[in-house]
């Protein structure tokens, strides 16, 4: 899944500096490019801040090489950021993302990267843009930053071995020891799409709510296997559907981690029972 972040890297850091005062011209950002579709505008300049000239031999497929990293979620103006740069605005001047806006994102997403092993591209450095009195595109406000910070975020880890022979009282112990525990199902993509590989299929169902937001919560499981890669390959690697309880912890910084994954068959009564004793369960 992550393989096109990897070559994502490769292509940026090789990326030819963008010189202002070259010529461009205005073109339509086309159907295939849907990465930046619905970004407020329709048309974009070439050449891009990446150096590229070309829309279907460059800009088009390497715009799909962001799509991974989009769908972390890893940032709320992320979109925005890569979309200003590989098809940035035509307006009567350039208009670049400000360098606070580069730190904001670079401070989100860099981390996924790590995870993979890879640093935040050279051709991204942040002080190559703009400060923020110059025209650029700006961050979100103070108060939008703030309440993306409250919201639980996936981190890297390692997968936790999936669970399939226990009996009721370990599970109780996993849900005391733990901050949450939901019900979830977890299917795959078997053809390539824009959707995500690995799907969270359904509502998700709390069983221990713990500091996870109701509203949030399905999508936040659904980038924490885009994050871990190994743990969405783990839990669909028998090509169907299936159901999971995951039990994790909302760190202080407001990191999400998975502790433990217990497999629910159609049959388990030991899961089943946990669950019903959960309720009036003293730890």
């Amino acid at each position: 899944m992550f393989f096109p972040v990897l070559m994502m890297c490769s292509l940026l850091n090789t990326a030819l500096p963008f010189d202002l005062g070259q010529s461009t011209r205005c073109v339509s950002i086309p159907p295939e490019m849907s990465v930046c579709h619905d970004v407020g505008y329709s048309e974009m300049r070439l050449p891009n801040f990446l150096g590229h000239t070309s829309l279907e031999n460059e800009v088009i497929p390497k715009s799909e090489d962001w799509r991974p990293l989009l769908q972390t979620g890893c940032h709320p103006q992320a979109r925005t950021f890569v979309c200003s740069l590989i098809a940035p605005v035509c307006l009567d001047t350039f208009i670049q993302p400000c360098r606070s806006m580069c730190v904001a994102v670079r401070d989100s997403c860099a981390p996924l990267l790590a995870c993979q092993g890879h640093a935040w591209p050279e051709a991204l450095d942040c002080e190559r843009f703009p400060a923020e009195e110059d025209i650029c595109l700006s961050p979100v406000s103070k108060e939008a930053a703030h309440f993306y910070k409250v919201i639980p975020k996936p981190t890297c880890q390692g997968c936790p071995a999936v669970e399939e022979a226990f009996a009721y009282k370990r599970v109780l112990d996993a849900f005391c020891q733990n901050d949450f525990a939901v019900k979830a199902k977890v299917t795959r993509r078997r053809f390539p799409s824009e959707e995500p590989e690995f799907e969270i299929e359904g509502r998700v169902e709390f069983i221990s709510q713990g500091q996870l937001l109701p509203y949030d919560t399905h999508s936040l499981l659904q980038q924490w296997m885009l994050v871990n890669e190994s743990c969405g390959q783990r839990l669909t690697r028998s090509g169907r559907s299936l159901l999971y309880v995951l039990v994790g912890d909302v760190q202080a910084d407001g990191t999400v981690s998975v502790k433990r994954i217990f497999q629910w068959h159609k049959r388990d009564t030991q899961l089943t029972l946990a669950v019903r004793k959960w309720r009036h369960h003293k730890c």
